[in-house]
């Protein structure tokens, strides 16, 4: 059975859930591009992500081949299959992104222990 849980950062859910088998989290990609790229838009977040799936793939960058979709809550309140990634494909993905904003999440992502079900 998977466990699902929402991380904060800077009052921005990011949904995950528990992969018992392999014993790792899986994070929504959606919810990690929505805060990177600074959108608060749903919609144009998926559209972004595309985008970026696509130049990604074309480049051969091994972040797209590391997405794996499960299924969590989405915003319309249903369960829909989305693109996740685990610890070190949104440690990649953050990397793609230029600025602070990428710079700060790394370093909540990777160093602050109080992120599952906290907030911060």
């Amino acid at each position: 059975m998977s466990k699902i849980s929402i991380r904060f950062f800077d009052k921005k859910e990011i949904r995950a859930i528990w992969d018992g088998q392999n014993d790792k989290w899986w994070f929504s990609v959606l919810d990690v591009v929505r805060i990177l790229a600074e959108s608060e838009d749903y919609n144009k977040a998926r559209n972004y992500w595309k985008w970026l799936k696509n130049k990604l793939a074309k480049e051969k960058n091994e972040v797209v081949s590391a997405t794996n979709q499960l299924k969590l809550k989405a915003p319309d309140g249903k369960r829909r299959l989305t693109d996740t990634l685990d610890s070190n494909g949104v440690i990649k993905l953050a990397k793609v992104f230029p600025g602070k904003k990428s710079t700060a999440f790394l370093e909540w992502f990777v160093y602050d222990d109080n992120t599952i079900d906290g907030q911060k």
